[in-house]
Parts: structure tokens; C-alpha cells; sequence
């Protein structure tokens, strides 16, 4: 099969679907592997590595999208990328398609057979959504802590507090993946630290794994309620998978936020658990609303190219040989990937999606 990595083009995403040692693995078991100019390099990985590990280097996107039978990005397809899309053509890659209905419309229209990161289900956790969350959640508390800077609108409190000043308060929203790590870093800061969490399993299991001095707090419009009026950095780490982010926060309740604050939204993505969230980009990473600091990036990870590509690589790289083989193939020999499996053949599969958006015509159960 000939397996395609174009450049990503979403706003500083740097980083790429496959690393030259996965290439290298692709090749030697048969298969063409065509790999844009560049698309490596946000990783720190060269033009000559890939070309080393047996990949040919074409020069434009349009190129890649043009031969490649199969697709592996990162991030989902942007408006530019719709019309190179090929009826057939299976695209591996993050989609989040439940907070965008033109994506998922081009799905369908252009009839390719999307296979999502973020909904392949095993044993009851998403591996290749794990990764990306562990660094997303580690990550916000340390935007957080920047953000909490007067220069950018916040409260000028150090997290990390000192002799005669308390450190910062962090409120986590969810107690998974994103959250645990969360909680994690902003412990290892010194911060004061609470997960609101509302399923009492995760709850248990939580008490079993957190860090000494992690909060742990049922949830209930109450305890937000009360919380929320006393943290200085907020972080929303809520998922439903394959559907959009339930509304956690009303506008109504963001103003019980002390100003200066600092809301990070994990879950943007899936349309943000925030109602005042809206997404914005690394170059453009804030904004302010009722005096309290918005960091709503959707590509977080991608600040942190060369960790989160080798994550991501290493758990994509075995539905990648498996995907290689063919849809009808992949499908039987790995059942996990039809959870995954978003859109075929002018189909959408994902009744999450399909109910978002009203398209419940366009729905069909899984093959």
C-alpha cells in the first residue's frame, strides 16, 4: 500500500504522523511510504532520515494526498485539505468530527473512510488518545501557571507560593487521564490541588493512584459551585468519547470566577467544557472574558513536538501495519479499529456525531 505523511498546516502544529524509524518499519514489511517535505521537521526529524529509513520526500501536500491509499496525519483535515480528500482513501488521524460539522460533511461528501485516534476503544481506554491527553494534562497547569502573570491578565500569583504568600489554588474538572497528569505536575508545583469527579469508580480508583495531597471531591452543581469561587487556575479535563464536551461552567457560573484567574480547556476540541470557551491557536493562545484568562488551544500537544511525536507514533504504528493491509482486512484482524471507524463510503458512523448535527439520515450502524 502506499502510505502518505503530508506537512501539518493547522496553526503551529509541528508535529508529524510518522517518524522515520516507523517508516522504516512500513518499508521492510512492502509498503511505499511518500512523506512531504518538512513534515518532520517540527519534530526535529530531517528531509534525509525519512529518505535514510527508505521514504520518498515529495514536495507539496497536494502530492502526498494525491497517491497515498493511506493517510496518517495528526491533526484533523483543514478547509484546504477537503477537496484532496479521495473517495476510498482511509485518513488516520485525530477528526474530534462531533465539534465540527464541515469536517464531518467533507467526510462524507468526499466519501473516504476515516479512522479516528481519539475513539479506538481497548479493554475501556482510548490508547492512542492517552498519550496526547498525558502531555495536554501536564502541560495546562504549566500555561496555567504562565498565564496566571499580571503581563497577560492574570492575578500575578506565583503557583507556586512562597514564605508569607499561599500558592495557587488549581481546580481539575474530571479525574482522567488529562486530570491525573494534571494533578501530577500542579502537586509537584506546590499548588493546591482538587479533581471534581462525578463517576464514584473513578473516584475509588483515584484514591488508589493520586499523588499525596490531591483533593479528591464528588461532583454536584454545588461543590462547582463553591470551587470555582475559590481557584485561581481552572482545567477542564472532561471527555465523553466521540461526542461533544458536556457545558460544565455556565456564563452565568464564570462569574463566580475570581478575576485573573485562569481557565485552560483541555476538552476544546470536543467543543470545550466552558460555555465561554472558544478555540484559539499557540500564536494567538488567550483571551479575556468577565476578567477571567481563557487558554483554549486546540492542538495543545503540538508546543511539545518531539515528546508528543514520539508518543504518538509509537502507539499508532501497529494499527498503522494493521490498517496497511486494507479497511476489510484491518476490520477483521483487529476488531478494535471499528470503534474508530468515523465515516465509510459516504456513511457516518458515529451516532454521537450523527445526533450533534441531526444527521441521523447519513447514520449506519458499524460493519
Amino acid at each position: 500500500m502506499i502510505i502518505g505523511v503530508p506537512k501539518e498546516i493547522k496553526n503551529n502544529e509541528n508535529r508529524v504522523g510518522l517518524t522515520p524509524q516507523a517508516v522504516k518499519v512500513l518499508v521492510a514489511v512492502g509498503h511505499q511510504v511518500v512523506v512531504e517535505t518538512g513534515a518532520g521537521s517540527g519534530s526535529g526529524f530531517s528531509d534525509l532520515q525519512y529518505q535514510e529509513a527508505g521514504a520518498e520526500s515529495l514536495a507539496s501536500g497536494s502530492s502526498v494526498w494525491g497517491i497515498a491509499e493511506l493517510v496518517v496525519k495528526v491533526k484533523e483535515p483543514v478547509a484546504i485539505e477537503y477537496p484532496l480528500m479521495r473517495a476510498g482513501q482511509i485518513v488516520f488521524t485525530y477528526f474530534h468530527l462531533a465539534a465540527n460539522r464541515e469536517l464531518t460533511m467533507a467526510c462524507l461528501d468526499r466519501q473516504i473512510t476515516a479512522m479516528a485516534y481519539e475513539t479506538i476503544l481497548v479493554d475501556g481506554g482510548l490508547p492512542l488518545l492517552k498519550p496526547m491527553s498525558a502531555v495536554a494534562g501536564r502541560m495546562s497547569v504549566l500555561v496555567g501557571a504562565y498565564f496566571l502573570a499580571r503581563p497577560f491578565g492574570g492575578s500575578g500569583l506565583l503557583p507556586t507560593g512562597i514564605d508569607g504568600a499561599p500558592p495557587a489554588s488549581v481546580l481539575i474538572l474530571g479525574g482522567g487521564v488529562v486530570g491525573q497528569n494534571a494533578a501530577q505536575v500542579a502537586i509537584g508545583l506546590g499548588c493546591r490541588v482538587a479533581i471534581l469527579e462525578i463517576d464514584p469508580q473513578k473516584l475509588s480508583y483515584l484514591k488508589k493512584v493520586s499523588p499525596k495531597g490531591v483533593e479528591l471531591v464528588p461532583s454536584s452543581p454545588d461543590t462547582l459551585k463553591e470551587r470555582l469561587q475559590k481557584a485561581d487556575i481552572i482545567i477542564g479535563a472532561v471527555l465523553i468519547p466521540g461526542a461533544q464536551a458536556p457545558k460544565l461552567v455556565s456564563f452565568e457560573q464564570l462569574k463566580l470566577i475570581e478575576p485573573g484567574s485562569v481557565v485552560v480547556d483541555v476538552a476544546i476540541d470536543q467543543g470545550g467544557c466552558f460555555a465561554s470557551s472558544r478555540m484559539t491557536t499557540h500564536s494567538q493562545p488567550t483571551y479575556v472574558e468577565e476578567g477571567v484568562v481563557h487558554y483554549c488551544v486546540g492542538n495543545m500537544p503540538g508546543a511539545y513536538a518531539r515528546t508528543a511525536t514520539l508518543a504518538l507514533g509509537e502507539a499508532t504504528l501497529p494499527y498503522c501495519l494493521t490498517l496497511a493491509k486494507g479497511i476489510k482486512i484491518a476490520l477483521a484482524e483487529n476488531t478494535a479499529l471499528q470503534s474508530g471507524l468515523a465515516t465509510y463510503q459516504g456513511h457516518l458512523l458515529a451516532r454521537p456525531v450523527a445526533e450533534a448535527f441531526d444527521l441521523m439520515s447519513r447514520w449506519r450502524e458499524k460493519p
